[in-house]
This record gives structure tokens, C-alpha cells and sequence, in this order.
């Protein structure tokens, strides 16, 4: 469906898209998902628009990121949003680029017409939040990244920033329409920087790296996840190459985060990271 959502960029609608995010929206995901946010001294120096590029686990990432991005970015950007799912029907398309400033982005074909208009954005002053995975995660490991937010960073100077997003899926999971309440964390990292003229598929591995390296940093320590990064060994958020069971048995509930006595628990180091 070509669905043209100029009109939610419009004085109008992006006064009344931020009066239903700070005083609705925004309250509500904080009281369903309780973020913590770690890493925004990261990003505290840029003064640009960017791309925010994150893990994708459940359909509360999207709200839940736009709640917690500092606020010099959160009233001028877009969310990239698949085109065969949030814009199928002209009832979805409305509401998603309303409530998310969403614009349609094809995962299953290239499309120029779609590029052009994401990258015409971007270099409109727009900042961007983009899951390079393409979709959300089945079982809750990560899947492989497609070079889309690398490509787009490399046409429009753009800096990436990687972002890890912990405890979502245990607040809805795909597949499910039940809602638990829970805690998340976000964590921001360093923002990455296209070559002129540089490979996106380079800059698309470099990205998924680094938000491993950010998983990795919350599951264990900072120093322990550079020492990692540094020799490539993060755990892979793709997870055991296993069957289902072990693949399940691995990833766990997320539940002995804290002890009885609400005390944080580190997990071993040589443990995946949560989703």
C-alpha cells in the first residue's frame, strides 16, 4: 500500500502527536515497561539529527524507545515501519503515522521510492528510529541485520547510534496479545560514523557488533564487554545454534535479574544476553 504520510509531519498533527505522547502515552509505557536507560552520556555531544538503531523483540520497543530518547530528538523523528504490516490498511497506515510518525519502509523488496523518502527526511534535519533486524524477534534471539539503516547512514552522513533494548519481550512477546508488566533497560552507545564511500554491509556488521557489545555490557560489566568487543568475542545475540528446547533453555525468563531481597544479581559471563 502506498500510503503518503506527509500530513503527520504538519504543525497540526505533531502538536497533538506530542500533547498524546507526554501526557498518554509516555506515562503509560513507563508504568507498564519501568525503563532504565544507561548510556546517554554517550550521546550527550551531538547536536545533530541521527539514526537510533535498536534490537527488536516486541511491539512495545518502539513507544517505549520514544519515551526514553533525550528530548532535543524525540519531537523530530520518524520510526521506519514495515510497510507489508503497520501499512496494509489505510485504518493502520492513519493510525501509525500518527501515533509514531511511522513511514512506510519495504523489508521484502527494494524499493527506491521508499529509500528516497526515508533519505530525504534524513536530510531533511528528521532523526530516524530504525531495527535493522526488520522485523521482531520469533523466540527472542536476535536475527541477522539488513544493511538498510548502514546504507541510509552512508547516503545522508548520518550517524548511527546503537542502542540495546533489555525486557520488552517479557512484556508482550510476539505471537502474544497478553500484557505483563515488567523492567526494561535501554542502553545507548557510541554513535558510529559512515566512510565516505564506504561498504554499508562494513558499517551494517560494525552496528550489529556493537549493540552485542551492548547486551554484553548488560548482562556483565563495561570493562568486561570492551575487553570482548575489542577481540570480536561478545556473545552473539543470535544465540546457541541448537534446537528450539536448548535455544529456549538458554535465552531463560529474565526472572533472577534480583535476588529476594531485590538485590541486582550478575549473571555469569559466559551466558547469552537477555532479550
Amino acid at each position: 500500500m502506498d500510503y503518503d504520510t506527509d500530513w503527520s509531519r504538519r504543525y497540526a498533527a505533531r502538536t497533538a502527536r506530542v500533547a498524546v505522547q507526554e501526557l498518554i502515552a509516555g506515562p503509560a509505557i513507563r508504568a507498564v515497561a519501568s525503563p532504565e536507560v544507561l548510556g546517554l552520556d554517550r550521546i550527550a555531544h551531538l547536536d545533530e539529527p541521527v539514526i537510533f538503531a535498536a534490537n527488536h523483540a516486541s511491539h512495545v520497543d518502539a513507544p517505549l524507545l520514544l519515551s526514553v530518547i533525550p528530548d532535543r530528538w524525540r519531537r523530530d523523528i520518524f520510526v521506519a515501519g514495515a510497510a507489508d504490516y503497520f501499512f496494509d490498511t489505510r485504518i493502520k497506515a492513519a493510525a501509525f503515522a500518527f501515533l509514531l510518525n511511522a513511514v512506510p519502509i519495504e523489508r521484502r523488496r527494494v524499493s527506491r521510492d521508499s529509500a528516497n523518502r526515508v533519505a530525504g527526511l534524513l536530510s531533511d534535519g528528521w532523526s530516524m528510529l530504525i531495527f535493522p533486524e526488520g522485523g521482531r524477534s520469533p523466540d527472542g534471539w536476535g536475527q541477522p541485520h539488513r544493511a538498510g539503516a548502514a546504507w541510509l547512514a552512508g547516503r545522508t552522513g548520518r550517524a548511527i547510534v546503537p542502542i540495546h533494548v533489555e525486557g520488552t519481550r517479557r512484556i508482550i512477546a510476539k505471537g502474544s496479545s497478553r500484557v505483563r508488566l515488567g523492567t526494561t533497560r535501554v542502553t545507548f552507545g557510541r554513535p558510529l560514523r559512515p566512510e565516505a564511500g564506504g561498504d554499508p554491509r562494513v558499517l551494517a556488521d560494525l552496528l550489529e557488533r556493537a549493540i552485542a557489545a551492548l547486551a554484553d555490557e548488560q548482562t556483565t560489566d563495561w570493562w568486561s564487554a570492551r575487553r570482548r568487543s575489542a577481540t570480536r568475542t561478545s556473545p552473539s545475540l543470535a544465540g546457541p545454534d541448537a534446537g528450539a528446547w536448548r535455544r529456549t533453555w538458554a535465552l531463560g525468563d529474565g526472572a533472577d535479574r534480583h535476588d529476594r531481597r531485590g538485590r541486582s544479581r550478575r549473571p555469569d559471563a559466559n551466558r547469552w544476553p537477555r532479550a
